[in-house]
């Protein structure tokens, strides 16, 4: 029994958890009438509770004998507190059709849901409070929301109903009834549905069928419990694009699903704001939410103070509100608006001047006017929304808020079914394109949050971030940036949520954006973002504003080795499915980065049994696991989605009828349709409450097998708590050793990579005890960011922006010095050096670093002094330039010769990063002179000068062959504090036409690092386009892309992971191998593909790619399978080596196909001490390996070009300064090779 209760309690809720008749007892109204007089006074009555229906509706004797219930509800077996009651003995129908009970009651047990307080539900279903009055009022719709303790809320729909009674008409004595005929009076009754879910409009439109038959019979309990019980029977969609729809006669009701799991399900008029306020007022609302101000709705229509609240709830997704959240309060909750804390309440006008006498500090929000006040002036003291952010919402495009006008042309509907649904149609598109107005007005308010996030320590550096706000703005993220709604936010980037907020900030990211997030350094303003910055237009400077993105660092412009696709145009739905509309054909803002709503499909409930029979019951839900098993016969296999939406209902059904077995089947096929809806918790249930006949039966049958295997292998795993803490960055109080020193480094922001980090200690402790004096820390840092703020103010004139590129920043200013050009300041960028001349402004470059020749230092004398000057020399000029330094000569010297070295290095290796890297080494210089201001200071810096140090101790030459070939390198470990071995890469090629739902359509190359992460490249310009997919947390071994839109990943955990490209989620499994996967190969030909797979343990399985079923499996008796490959329609395989190569040799073996017995040629690899990868490219064999480096202390990577018809070696190439891990080929033009953890590069190779 313990077994069924277990897994009742993880059954998801459905539709219904409560239905409750409130209104005043016949006691009480007798009582009232008796005491005053009715004809001309208005009585108030208490409201209580007349009847309670919660689920199951089908008796216990009913029941079947597994105990597993009937309905969709959590509360079915859990303990509930009961509520002892008297319930009135209804009378029969009067004359007016509602019956008035009095006299005899009885006492009956009403079992509650334990999260559902009856006390405070009277007065909220009559928030005005319960009269009798002279005249009948109409039925009047109201909304309430419950929040628990826990943040988990619960929502309510409530009608009242006005029912006729006369005065001492009806009352019961000595056995029978009498009656007397007085004045007619009027009361009303309220019927309040409670629901999990936010269906507003959908129990709205329940009640309203509801009263279609109250308005011709009685109120009675059994109708009522009978609506309840229908409601109770229907399950809520699964996150997606599938909508539930049943028919509650006269009304077809549909049930909208959630977007995906992160969001609620939106089923309100988001517009109503829109229609209330101006964009001002909405804004102002906003701020003083995110803020956690105490704000106090106001509206004469109870209706509109719910609805409105939630549409602002819905507004600030995916921030949370974190306070009291009560929409509604009676009249006699008013003093709940006295709570010291933040709050978010709802008042009826009427008592809008007694509430603003209460306190001082609220923000009055007049949802009938318009308005938005304060209790203590008309006008609100907020800090104004951040003024880029504002503009954009305010001059949105495309929103058209009038039903009216858009119908204006259509003639006069006569199906009322079909005009609500063209109605709501309408409704949805307009919602879709608010949410995304509103979720571009936070994502341009929190966009550069993740910039000053240090994930690996969890720190958030908001000093820094507030710097980085305009002026104006910072007022406004002080206030934001204290708060609990931020602090929760915090925690989702730093556990890199990928929701809603991170899909827009990635996809509205600039290309000049993307390519900042490939630098590690520190933020200057570019010559494009400074010419702006001090131009007289005000356009360019709200562009500015718009667009502000860090500098890029790399003075090439990055290569477009690969096509770039542009051919952009949408597809169109498939038949059987409807896609909402766009009205505005501009999107949200009218920015070119809107995309249309996704396509809907509709799945219609059946008819409604008599929900009191248990057997009718059960035959429901044969009918509609019936129903869904046509559904799912007729999906297509490709459309996975929907797929996985018809197999979650329909697991739900075969787990209410108890066929547990059929119940796992359905959840194992979301493995390979979509994980994300995977219900966890109900499957570890269900496998729970297996009887020992079934667990029999799920041995025999090897899907369900596996996954009750990985469910108990899950449930003995140790489950390691989540870290959810968020730090602010502090300055440290204590000494630090070199291991917290590198800690505290990175939590600054400063710099990421550890042994930059390592040479930063050295310098600061020359000297020294090897430890970091916590004053010395604070006096760096403080020296580090003033430098930022100075650079900052940097003014440039045009007449020398114009000489400079636009992604240029000037990174250091001398004092203005002699030179022999004249007097002026060397500015040095990223690329030049150049002098910035007194007097009139002007611009004389002394030398691009890639043109330096000769740097050194020359003394004059003068008088009895010699004086230090810096003598620079560039190739292209005959005359040297000099300048007179005085004592910042050494440091110049110092930085000059590392940007040299790193500009030589960087051309050398086409690897712009060693140009990045040594901009960050001259930085660390000039901060530690700063920092330490002795003698020493230089020698210190010296510590930094890193890649001079090597230019001249190890020359890093590189070989011709190699230079001609290598086009480029690229760094996936940009995000990391150190390099990690890319184990594998898999280039996918863009696409000519493609829907802007699934992305850019350009080339793609993936990359797995260590620990299951995955790293996406743009292959048109090479910037970063995801940084993190993760895919499990084991090492992967092999890729494979399929149909541009499926990239299968084998792991060495035995799952075949599946990412779909379009969201960049991996949202698919395959778990029928049982040890790690090593390779995959694809067959294609014109009629069909297929994929073989292998595992380690000799395992081959045939997939059908559109059901992603077994087709074939079978078992090689090997030690270990390490590869495959298909050749001429036979499969291959390699038993611990390649066909070609021995893993561990020096050397290639060749085989001809009819003579297995001995290689008949064997090709030496000088220098190669193992072979880790090879590919075929044209008619070359490329050869990654491991070799001696030139210090020989450790191994460097080799890339050897073998010739397939002379057998030779073509080329030996210097790849990388660790072994060679992984090779791809994209298109057979390039070939892109990934190295060990210490160099952790891609190198981009030519093929000839």
């Amino acid at each position: 029994e313990e077994r069924h209760v277990l897994m009742a309690d993880h059954l998801p809720s459905g539709l219904l958890e409560a239905c409750v008749v409130v209104g005043a007892s016949g006691d009480k109204l007798k009582n009232s009438l008796q005491q005053g007089n009715t004809t001309t006074d208005i009585l108030s009555l208490d409201p209580e509770v007349l009847q309670v229906h919660v689920p199951p509706f089908v008796t216990k004797e009913n029941a079947d004998e597994s105990g597993v219930p009937r309905t969709f509800s959590q509360v079915q077996c859990r303990r509930s507190f009961i509520k002892k009651k008297e319930r009135p003995v209804v009378a029969p129908s009067g004359p007016g059709g509602a019956g008035s009970s009095e006299g005899a009651t009885v006492t009956e047990d009403v079992s509650v849901p334990k999260d559902i307080d009856l006390m405070a539900l009277p007065q909220l279903c009559f928030p005005g409070g319960l009269q009798v009055t002279n005249e009948p009022k109409e039925e009047r719709f109201h909304f309430l929301v419950f929040t628990d303790v826990f943040g988990n809320q619960t929502h309510g729909v409530v009608v009242q109903c006005c029912r006729p009674f006369q005065e001492g008409s009806v009352f019961y004595q000595n056995g029978h009834w009498s009656s007397t005929r007085t004045t007619k009076l009027y009361t009303a009754y309220a019927i309040c549905v409670i629901s999990k879910h936010p269906y507003y409009n959908a129990l709205k439109d329940c009640l309203s069928c509801l009263l279609v038959q109250l308005r011709t019979c009685r109120l009675s309990e059994e109708r009522v419990k009978e609506f309840a019980a229908k409601l109770s029977l229907v399950p809520i969609p699964p996150p997606g694009q599938l909508h539930v729809v049943f028919s509650l006669r006269p009304l077809m009701i549909i049930l909208p699903s959630r977007e995906d799991k992160e969001h609620p399900a939106v089923d309100l008029d988001l517009h109503l704001p829109f229609l209330c306020f101006r964009s001002k007022q909405i804004l102002q609302i906003i701020t003083g939410i995110l803020m956690e101000q105490r704000v106090v709705f106001f509206s004469a229509d109870w209706a509109r103070l719910t609805l409105v609240a939630e549409c602002f709830m819905l507004y600030i997704h995916p921030l949370h509100w974190q306070h009291p959240y009560v929409p509604i309060l009676s009249a006699q909750m008013l003093d709940f608006v006295m709570a010291p804390t933040a709050f978010l309440m709802g008042c009826h006008l009427n008592h809008f001047e007694e509430v603003a006498a209460e306190t001082d500090d609220l923000i009055l929000i007049n949802i009938d006017d318009g308005t938005v006040s304060s209790s203590c002036s008309e006008t609100v003291d907020l800090p104004d929304v951040p003024f880029a952010s504002a503009e954009c919402f305010t001059k949105r495009k495309g929103l058209q808020l009038q039903y009216d006008l858009e119908v204006c042309h259509q003639g006069a509907g006569t199906d009322v079914n079909e005009m609500r649904m063209l109605r709501r149609q309408w409704q949805q598109n307009l919602n879709w394109e608010i949410q995304k107005v509103t979720l571009e007005l936070i994502v341009n308010m929190f966009r550069d949050v993740s910039g000053h996030l240090n994930y690996e320590h969890r720190v958030f550096n908001s000093e820094e971030f507030l710097k980085t706000r305009e002026l104006a703005d910072q007022p406004f993220y002080k206030k934001v940036l204290e708060t609990h709604i931020f602090h929760s936010f915090l925690k989702d980037r730093l556990n890199r949520e990928m929701d809603a907020f991170t899909r827009m900030e990635v996809n509205t990211l600039s290309e000049t954006q993307k390519m900042k997030a490939m630098t590690d350094n520190p933020r200057r303003p570019t010559m494009q973002e400074m010419a702006r910055k001090y131009s007289s237009n005000p356009e360019n400077r709200l562009n500015k504003r718009l667009g502000m993105s860090l500098p890029n660092l790399g003075e090439e412009r990055h290569l477009n080795l690969l096509r770039q696709t542009s051919l952009k145009k949408i597809i169109i739905p498939e038949s059987g499915e409807y896609t909402l509309k766009k009205y505005g054909s501009k999107g949200f803002f009218g920015c070119p980065h809107s995309i249309p709503p996704k396509p809907v499909k509709i799945f219609k409930l059946p008819e409604f049994p008599p929900p009191m029979v248990h057997h009718h019951v059960q035959n429901y839900y044969g009918e509609l696991i019936i129903l869904l098993g046509k559904a799912i016969f007729c999906v297509p296999p490709e459309n996975s989605t929907l797929l996985a939406r018809y197999f979650y209902l329909r697991g739900f059904m075969n787990t209410l009828c108890s066929k547990r077995l059929d119940a796992l089947s359905d959840f194992q096929n979301l493995y390979k349709t979509d994980i994300e809806i995977f219900p966890t918790d109900l499957v570890k249930a269900l496998v729970d409450s297996l009887q020992k006949d079934e667990r029999s039966q799920a041995d025999r049958r090897p899907e369900l097998k596996r996954l009750i295997f990985k469910v108990k292998t899950d449930n003995e795993m140790v489950l390691v708590q989540a870290d959810n803490h968020v730090k602010k960055f502090q300055l440290p109080k204590t000494h630090m050793l070199q291991e917290d020193f590198v800690k505290r480094i990175q939590e600054s922001g400063i710099v990421k990579d550890v042994a930059t980090i390592h040479r930063l200690f050295e310098a600061l402790t020359v000297g020294q005890q090897k430890q970091i004096d916590p004053e010395v820390f604070r006096v760096f840092y403080t020296f580090w960011k003033e430098t930022e703020v100075e650079a900052q103010d940097v003014h440039l004139p045009a007449e020398v922006i114009e000489h400079l590129d636009n992604n240029e920043c000037v990174y250091k200013l001398s004092c203005s010095v002699k030179t022999n050009q004249g007097v002026g300041k060397i500015a040095m960028t990223q690329k030049r050096l150049f002098l910035l001349t007194d007097g009139r402004p002007g611009f004389i470059e002394i030398t691009k670093f890639k043109d330096l020749k000769e740097v050194k230092i020359s003394f004059a004398p003068f008088l009895l002094l010699r004086i230090p000057s810096l003598k620079i020399k560039c190739s292209l000029r005959k005359e040297v330039f000099e300048a007179n330094l005085k004592s910042a000569c050494d440091l110049w010297n110092l930085m000059v010769r590392e940007m040299w070295a790193g500009r030589t290095m960087a051309d050398d290796h086409k690897d712009p990063q060693y140009m990045q890297q040594a901009l960050t080494n001259v930085l660390l210089m000039d901060a530690v002179v700063g920092c330490l201001q002795t003698q020493k200071a230089v020698f210190a810096a010296s510590k930094l000068a890193y890649f001079d140090r090597v230019k001249h101790e190890v020359p890093m030459m590189v070989p011709k062959t190699t230079s001609e070939t290598l086009k480029h390198k690229i760094n996936p470990s940009l995000d990391l504090p150190a390099p990690q071995t890319v184990h594998v890469l898999h280039y996918t090629p863009g696409q000519l036409s493609y829907s802007e739902v699934d992305g850019d359509g350009n080339p793609k190359l993936w990359c797995a690092l260590s620990g299951g992460r995955v790293v996406v490249f743009d292959a048109a310009s090479w910037s970063m386009q995801q940084n993190c997919i993760q895919v499990g947390s084991s090492q992967l071994n092999c890729m494979l892309g399929l149909d541009q839109d499926q990239v299968w990943i084998g792991s060495q955990d035995s799952i075949i992971y599946i990412i779909d490209t379009c969201s960049m989620s991996c949202n698919k499994q395959l778990t029928e191998h049982r040890h790690e996967v090593m390779d995959f190969a694809l067959e294609e030909s014109d009629k069909m593909s297929q994929t073989y797979s292998c595992s380690a343990d000799g395992t081959v399985i045939l997939w059908d790619l559109s059901t992603l079923k077994v087709k074939k499996q079978f078992q090689l008796t090997c030690d270990r399978l390490m590869s495959i490959q298909l050749f001429n329609g036979t499969l291959w395989y390699c038993k611990g080596q390649l066909w070609t190569s021995c893993s561990d040799s020096d050397e290639l073996c060749l085989w001809h196909c009819k003579d297995l017995t001995k290689p008949f040629l064997r090709v030496q690899l000088q220098n190669c001490t193992g072979v880790n990868c090879m590919i075929k490219v044209k008619n070359q064999i490329w050869v990654g390996c491991s070799g001696p480096s030139p210090d020989q202390c450790r191994r460097s990577g080799k890339i050897y070009i073998v010739d397939t018809e002379s057998h030779s070696v073509e080329k030996e190439l210097m790849a990388h300064t660790d072994s060679v891990q992984a090779l791809c080929s994209a298109e057979g033009r390039y070939v892109l090779s990934g190295s060990a953890c210490q160099d952790g590069k891609i190198a981009i190779w030519k093929v000839e």
